[in-house]
């Protein structure tokens, strides 16, 4: 697993060895192909580590509509995961679309967690340029996608813990 340089005590999965029966659901855009593609590689390196059981793998066309592919994911009562995990890639253009963009799934995102009863994990790229992207999935900056499938993991546990 690529190790962020900062983030090394996220990564720390000793305490979630004794879980199971996890079920996490993916939704992820269709933009960016190549770049979520790699995100959920890595986020499939950890789920298979901890035999989790992806619920539903969710393809929505850009970042703009992944808080609604969420929402539909979470009403699945008959199959319902305990986290959503969600993967895309925004990279900033010549426009404002860029901003508003990230601002709307941020905010979508946000809403969802104080809204469902699962916790929706944020794995959305937000980059000034594709390097950015490589950078973060295995490089310089870890894989985020390694990384968000961890803190799903540890979001099961914590809500595992008070229920």
């Amino acid at each position: 697993m690529a190790l962020s340089q900062d983030s090394n005590s996220l990564l720390d999965t000793s305490a979630l060895k004794a879980l199971q029966g996890l079920k996490v659901a993916v939704v992820s855009t269709e933009w960016n192909e190549k770049i979520v593609a790699e995100q959920l590689a890595g986020f499939m390196r950890i789920a298979s580590e901890f035999a989790v059981e992806v619920t539903h793998d969710v393809k929505v066309p850009g970042a703009f509509e992944i808080p609604f592919g969420c929402r539909i994911v979470a009403g699945d009562k008959a199959n319902s995961p305990e986290a959503i995990v969600t993967f895309g890639a925004v990279i900033r253009g010549g426009t404002p679309h860029f901003d508003y963009v990230c601002k709307a799934v941020t905010e979508g995102i946000t809403q969802l967690n104080i809204t469902l009863g699962v916790p929706v994990i944020f794995g959305v790229l937000t980059l000034d340029n594709e390097v950015q992207a490589w950078e973060r999935l295995g490089g310089s900056h870890g894989h985020k996608g390694e990384e968000a499938a961890i803190a799903a993991l540890k979001m099961i546990a914590l809500s595992r813990r008070y229920k």
